[in-house]
């Protein structure tokens, strides 16, 4: 393991799993090199949600202060809508014992937010490669990986290090060059997501707003702008065909409820189409590599999940990398990155489970009309879950017997009416405003 080397671990992907990792590997003090086809800042279609936990670590990473001075916005709780028009309001301050870094998550634009991390894992120590694509990977005789081969400014290079982090995203080139990962059936899901302006009606809390047909998430990211996010199945790609917009607004157009609050709202900003969800790896690990963050697993969007996890999964490898990295032979390295995949599995084995069974409701929505009339009645059982979602309730509050019980058997609550639906222009599928 001494052959000619370009930095101790590369990481590939500079968004928060590869900035996370970066930072926390170069602090350990190894020599990090981040490797992004990208160059920052860049637009990246996201969620843009940060739970009230993923504040802890960014204030490890001194990255919180410069976060809020963004002007991110603050986020006290999380409304859903389901399609009986049940609402379902949870805080992240609320009175069953939980607390916390904070009292409230952030949501700040992806293209402040990447630029803002990567700029703490180079204060760290950790060098940036940008504008490098990865081709495919670097492997010894007996496969293991030593590297990767990327083209940068028209030519092919080959890095070298003792270990490679794939950070890179649902469709993971290191995953998937090493037969890791794939894409469950179920459910498949794909996004459109764009900044609007001139949103009626956007409160503090982070709204999802489910339909039998897919669903919508918006939320507040500072400066004006809200965050705007169509979920659909996989199987309406087609109709989306080469342009988001159109199908985005057409979709806000037909919601009765919705479409009101986009009367004179404005379109700021490219709609970018992602997905599909549900990507998975099979372990997290292969002789000389390892994945963290959407490239280890991600489910779907609509707990939120996506940059905690992140987060955390850079936060959690740290140790094993070190050791993997400066490990005197195959099997010491091998051992401590098998080890790495069980602490991950371990650190969010009861939020994947509480994922699934959330977008299980989603996909059927006689479920989840059922699950939402009765936690819009029981605030507390509402703010559990609110809790969860933020990841500072233990997942097993709400798997609990107990829970589901009254999930099952409280009474429901009486349903609000709907606003009427507001003229559209059938020829051009909106209700008014411009994108």
């Amino acid at each position: 393991m001494s052959a000619p080397r370009d930095a101790e671990v590369l990481v590939i992907g500079g968004g928060p799993a590869g900035a996370a990792s970066a930072f926390f590997l170069a602090r350990a003090g190894l020599d990090v090199c981040i490797v992004d086809r990208a160059r920052f800042p860049r637009d990246k279609p996201c969620a843009e949600y940060l739970s009230p936990q993923a504040s802890r670590i960014l204030h490890e990473m001194g990255a919180l202060g410069a976060i809020e001075r963004a002007g991110a916005a603050q986020l006290t709780g999380m409304r859903v809508r389901a399609p009986n028009g049940a609402i379902i309001h949870g805080e992240f301050a609320s009175t069953h014992g939980f607390r916390g870094f904070r009292d409230r998550g952030l949501a700040l634009p992806r293209r402040v937010l990447d630029a803002l991390l990567l700029d703490r894992a180079r204060d760290a120590g950790a060098r940036v490669l940008e504008g490098a694509t990865v081709r495919d990977l670097v492997r010894a005789g007996d496969g293991r990986v030593t590297g990767v081969e990327v083209d940068v400014d028209g030519m092919r290079r080959t890095l070298r290090a003792p270990l490679v982090v794939g950070a890179d995203g649902l469709r993971t080139v290191i995953g998937r060059r090493l037969g890791l990962t794939s894409t469950g059936r179920f459910p498949r899901r794909v996004a459109i997501v764009a900044h609007y302006g001139g949103v009626e009606g956007m409160g503090r809390c982070g709204e999802m707003h489910v339909d039998a047909d897919g669903y919508l998430g918006l939320a507040d990211v500072g400066h004006g702008m809200t965050n705007v996010a169509v979920v659909v199945p996989a199987r309406e790609a087609h109709r989306i065909g080469g342009d988001p917009a159109a199908f985005l607004q057409r979709w806000l157009a037909t919601r009765a409820h919705l479409a009101p609050r986009f009367a004179h709202a404005e379109r700021l900003t490219t709609a970018r189409a992602t997905g599909p969800f549900n990507a998975r790896a099979r372990r997290a690990w292969a002789p000389g590599a390892a994945l963290v963050g959407d490239a280890a697993d991600f489910f779907d969007p609509f707990t939120g999940e996506g940059i905690y996890a992140a987060l955390r999964g850079g936060e959690l490898l740290t140790s094993y990398a070190f050791e993997a990295a400066r490990a005197t032979t195959t099997r010491r390295q091998d051992i401590a990155l098998a080890a790495y995949d069980r602490c991950l599995r371990d650190a969010f084995r009861g939020k994947r489970l509480v994922e699934r069974a959330v977008g299980t409701a989603v996909a059927f929505p006689a479920l989840l009309n059922r699950a939402a009339s009765v936690l819009a009645r029981q605030r507390d059982m509402a703010d559990l879950l609110v809790g969860v979602t933020g990841d500072f309730v233990p997942p097993r509050e709400v798997l609990r017997p107990s829970f589901l019980w009254r999930l099952l058997t409280a009474r429901h609550a009486p349903l609000p009416a709907d606003p009427p639906a507001p003229a559209v222009d059938p020829a051009r599928g909106q209700a008014g405003g411009r994108a």
